[in-house]
């Protein structure tokens, strides 16, 4: 006789697709895990806010000295421009830009992404969620540098009688777009990283995008070169920023405050969809 052996099939075990939140979860940890996350956003919070400070002591220091005219005309602009100096952005921008840089090219160096694809097949969504939890961090950072930024600035300005208050005609404005350029320029170097896959290469990119294009480019030239040069970020950022413009800084073809917005919507978009579309194309 010949015995019968039945065989038990055993039942298939598939792994469920990670989810949209256990992404998010998984990239808090890997943005955290970064050394230049943790050193890098209390040095530059400590620069930026240390630039304003100086620069709305230097106004304290100086205001006995200027005429009345002059004084009118500060409380206009000044205050803004103390809690927003320019030197202190430049490099808020540069670094933000950076840092989201590395999020993506730091995975491609160390061989990480190798082991994320593995475990998240869906590299949109891995992508996606890379994005959100950047953009949030760095939304938060931003605007606790701004808020921070303004309320020192005006503190200091208070008893020459030159500070403003958060509720005057475009302050909060100006509050936000500083708050909201953080993550913005963040994204974009996300992009670059993902196109670039290589940090210095990134962070050229991101300096030529965000810095020095708007530099170089005459916007009182000609119509269309005044629109290109709307188009960039830094150029968003400092229209919003401006409270009086048809005063202190007149331009022939001036931007407007909804566009302006526009301009740092779409540059979010655009970076995060860049990044998604490089990554899901291209092999690690």
């Amino acid at each position: 006789m010949t015995a019968v052996t039945e065989l038990t099939r055993r039942p298939t075990v598939t792994a469920d697709p990670a989810r949209f939140r256990d992404l998010l979860a998984a990239e808090w940890i890997k943005l955290w895990s970064l050394r230049s996350t943790r050193w890098t956003l209390p040095l530059v919070f400590l620069f930026v806010i240390g630039v304003s400070v100086n620069s709305s002591l230097a106004d304290h220091r100086n205001w006995p000295t200027y005429p009345e005219e002059r004084r009118e005309m500060f409380r206009l602009y000044g205050p803004v421009r103390d809690a927003f100096p320019e030197a202190g952005y430049l490099l808020l921008i540069l670094a933000s830009a950076t840092l989201g840089a590395l999020t993506i090219v730091g995975e491609y160096q160390s061989g990480l992404i190798r082991a994320t694809f593995a475990a998240v097949p869906a590299r949109r969504a891995m992508v996606a969620a890379k994005a959100v939890v950047l953009a949030g961090v760095m939304l938060v950072f931003g605007t606790l540098t701004a808020a921070t930024a303004f309320w020192v600035s005006q503190a200091i300005l208070a008893d020459r009688g030159a500070g403003w208050s958060i509720g005057e005609p475009g302050v909060l404005r100006a509050v936000v777009a500083s708050a909201v350029l953080v993550p913005v320029c963040a994204l974009v170097g996300m992009g670059l990283g993902a196109l670039t896959r290589h940090a210095a290469a990134a962070v050229f990119a991101a300096t030529t995008v965000l810095l020095l294009l708007p530099m170089v480019v005459d916007r009182d030239e000609h119509r269309w070169i005044a629109e290109l040069y709307d188009t960039l970020p830094l150029a968003a950022w400092l229209r919003l920023i401006e409270v009086h413009p048809d005063i202190i800084n007149p331009v022939p073809y001036p931007a407007t405050v909804t566009g302006s917005w526009l301009t740092l919507a779409a540059w979010s978009l655009a970076a995060t969809l860049t990044a998604i579309t490089a990554i899901h194309r291209r092999d690690p």
